[in-house]
C-alpha cells in the first residue's frame, strides 16, 4: 500500500463537472453538490485505513459547513476488482453505517478522479462560489489513527474561510493517504 501526499493548492483551478451514480441511486454533478459559498470535493475510498480513521469526522465536518453554505461530494474512484472492500454495494454500505449526509458517488471509468489530478485518499478539494479552487490540505493531524480529541481543523477551518472570504489559507498542509487504485489498461 503506497501512502502519498497531495500536491500544494493550485489557487484558482476551476472544478470539473461530473455526472457520477450515487449510493442512493440518483445522479450527482456539481450543480447537485454545490453550495451557495462553495464545494467540497472529496476522494475517498473504503478500505483505506486512512480513511477509516477519519469517517466520522469528515461526516461532522461535512454536517457543519452545510451551515456556511458549503456543499459537498464524496467520490469513491478505485478499481474494485482489486480492491473488492471498494464495491459499489460495499459503498452503500459505509455510507449507512457511518450516516453520510453527502452524495457518495462511483467514478467507475476513474475519468473524474484523473481530471482532478487526485492521488491519494482522502483527497480534499475546497472550491470558492466561483468554483476556484482554494484549499488542497488535509482533514486534520490524523493519518492512520485518528489525531488526538481537539486537533485542529485544517479543513473545516479553510473552508470556512473560503465561505467567509472566497478565498482559502495560504498556509496548507498536504494530505496523505492511500494511493488511488488506479485499472490496469
Amino acid at each position: 500500500m503506497a501512502s502519498l501526499e497531495t500536491p500544494v493548492c493550485d489557487f484558482g483551478w476551476k472544478a470539473v463537472d461530473f455526472d457520477l451514480p450515487g449510493v442512493d441511486g440518483r445522479r450527482y454533478n456539481i450543480a447537485s453538490t454545490r453550495g451557495e459559498n462553495g464545494l467540497l470535493v472529496m476522494f475517498i475510498c473504503n478500505h483505506c485505513p486512512y480513511v477509516k480513521a477519519v469517517r466520522d469526522r469528515i461526516v461532522r465536518d461535512v454536517t457543519e459547513l452545510r451551515e456556511y453554505g458549503i456543499g459537498a461530494v464524496a467520490i469513491m474512484s478505485n478499481d474494485p476488482l482489486d480492491y473488492p472492500e471498494d464495491s459499489f454495494d460495499n459503498m452503500v454500505r459505509v455510507a449507512r453505517e457511518f450516516d453520510f449526509s453527502f452524495p457518495y458517488v462511483w467514478d467507475e471509468t476513474q475519468q473524474v478522479a484523473k481530471a482532478y489530478g487526485a492521488v491519494c485518499t482522502p483527497d480534499f478539494f475546497g472550491f470558492n462560489d466561483q468554483l476556484g479552487l482554494q484549499y488542497r490540505g488535509r482533514l486534520d493531524a490524523s493519518r492512520k489513527e485518528a489525531a488526538p480529541p481537539g486537533a485542529r481543523r485544517d479543513l473545516f477551518e479553510a473552508m470556512r474561510q473560503v465561505a467567509e472570504t472566497g478565498r482559502g489559507p495560504d498556509e496548507q498542509i498536504s494530505s496523505i493517504g492511500c494511493s488511488i487504485k488506479w485499472r490496469v489498461e
